[in-house]
């Protein structure tokens, strides 16, 4: 069943490590606005632990994209994905580099870039100190770009004055603990380009504006060697209302902290509530429910990506199912009607 608890909002800058690399228990709580420190997450104090990502899905009406930079300190892993909704065709490139030296990535969030390059991948993330679009003067923009066999793309997620994004510390232990900032709802636009390999000529997508959205999955922590999440987001919009679901299970349950929000025309509006998630591990495509005190949606998946990587130390195995939500959600005292917003919802089992 699930309960809602109580958690701290942060509002200064903190650190999220000690000198001596262990949590800072001062850094537990949630943000509305990146405002940790996690520099302390770099391999140099403690080895063998830190996980190290940035990722980025967007969603448009006939594409599902998605990049990752990753170190796992004994492993660098980083990925391409396009998914043509049209016809169902997949282009899914990564790349597994031993250690961390084909990974940049910035100490905290938005201090610098994060780039991904090996023989067969390259990935640049960086941020844009202005806007680069008419529609959002007011804000700002990650620009992300990618290139791998079959595919280029360059994507701008605008983040408009004002948004704001969810940031969570989860304490496993002193020893053990991860921040995540989760960021949805980013209007996207830019270009992606599929095919030129074989007999597959080169097609440009141009990604429509106002129909396109882009999610940040940023992480920096110290995790235990085996854990099971589960993770849900969707972007859109809903009678006029840009609406942004951030949804998790499992990995937090029983630290005092979640990593549940919803997003209203950019504010964002924290939920406390350690969520149920209810689907089937025999039809990975049959609806899911996701509920508590203060949310109830079904999602019903189109597409389930399923990964797996077996190395001997490294091991994933997840359905990431790509679909739609409806149903409702509790936003600063007023319930939000949610009808057929697209995101995903995953189950994935680490050994890491």
């Amino acid at each position: 069943m699930a309960r809602t608890i109580v958690e701290r909002e942060l509002t200064a800058p903190v650190a999220l490590c000690g000198p001596d690399g262990r949590l800072n228990r001062d850094a537990v709580g949630w943000t509305r606005t990146p405002l940790h420190d996690t520099s302390g997450i770099d391999g140099r104090r403690v080895w063998g632990r830190n996980k190290r990502w940035e990722y980025w899905a967007i969603t448009t009406p006939t594409h599902l994209i998605a990049l990752t930079v990753s170190s796992i300190d004994y492993a660098a892993v980083h990925a391409i994905l396009v998914h043509d909704r049209r016809d169902g065709s997949t282009i899914d490139r990564s790349a597994i580099a031993p250690f961390g030296s084909s990974a940049t990535l910035p100490a905290s969030l938005g201090d610098g870039p994060a780039r991904a390059r090996t023989s067969s991948i390259e990935i640049d993330i960086d941020e844009l100190e202005g806007p680069v679009s008419s529609s959002w003067p007011d804000g700002t923009a990650t620009r992300l770009r990618g290139t791998a066999e079959g595919v280029r793309l360059e994507i701008d997620a605008h983040r408009p004055a004002g948004h704001e994004s969810l940031g969570v510390v989860v304490p496993w232990s002193d020893r053990r603990f991860q921040y995540t900032v989760k960021d949805v709802a980013r209007p996207a636009s830019g270009w992606l380009e599929v095919g030129g390999d074989g007999d597959r000529p080169v097609e440009r997508i141009e990604l429509p504006e106002g129909e396109s959205w882009a999610v940040l999955d940023h992480g920096r922590g110290r995790w235990p060697y085996r854990m099971i999440w589960n993770w849900g987001a969707a972007s859109g919009r809903v009678d006029g209302r840009t609406i942004g679901l951030q949804l998790g299970g499992k990995w937090t349950d029983g630290t005092g902290s979640t990593e549940n929000a919803v997003v209203v025309d950019g504010r964002l509006h924290k939920i406390g509530d350690e969520l149920d998630w209810e689907y089937d591990v025999d039809d990975w495509l049959a609806p899911w429910r996701i509920h508590g005190e203060h949310v109830d949606l079904r999602f019903e998946p189109f597409w389930d990506r399923v990964s797996a990587t077996e190395l001997v130390v490294f091991g994933s195995h997840g359905h990431q199912c790509f679909g739609h939500y409806s149903g409702w959600v509790d936003a600063g005292g007023e319930r939000i009607e949610v009808t057929g917003l697209l995101g995903w919802a995953e189950d994935v089992r680490n050994r890491w």
